[in-house]
């Protein structure tokens, strides 16, 4: 299975769980992975055959930029449904980044990993 990826989306988003971070908008970077078989765009070379980039990227910052969630967890969880269920990816690896969230660290955050990696559709 081929991999389509994502690297570094940053979105603007209220999350987390103190007073104050409900109060601002913090940027969030997403490193996304998703399995696609490449084959059939390939030998098209017609965008309509694949799994668009832009379109996912477009999808989840209308999505993570309109939430208010209080984990990162819940916020890649949905994140990664939106991806299997509405772009058919069988198979998706998701790092959230919360970037200067701990002091002393560059990010802090979760990498989900959800589906079956070697399933075609």
């Amino acid at each position: 299975m081929d991999i389509v990826f994502i690297e570094d989306l940053r979105i603007d988003a209220v999350i987390g769980i103190y007073d104050w971070e409900r109060r601002v908008r913090q940027t969030l970077s997403f490193d996304i992975e998703m399995a696609f078989d490449n084959t059939k765009p390939a030998a098209s070379d017609n965008i309509a055959d694949t799994l668009n980039y832009k379109d996912v990227s477009k999808r989840l910052m209308d999505f993570v930029g309109s939430s208010s969630f209080g984990l990162v967890e819940t916020l890649a969880e949905h994140c990664a449904a939106i991806i299997r269920e509405e772009f058919g990816v069988s198979w998706v690896r998701l790092k959230l980044s919360k970037p200067g969230a701990v002091r002393g660290s560059k990010a802090v955050g979760v990498r989900i990993e959800r589906g079956d990696r070697l399933r075609s559709d």
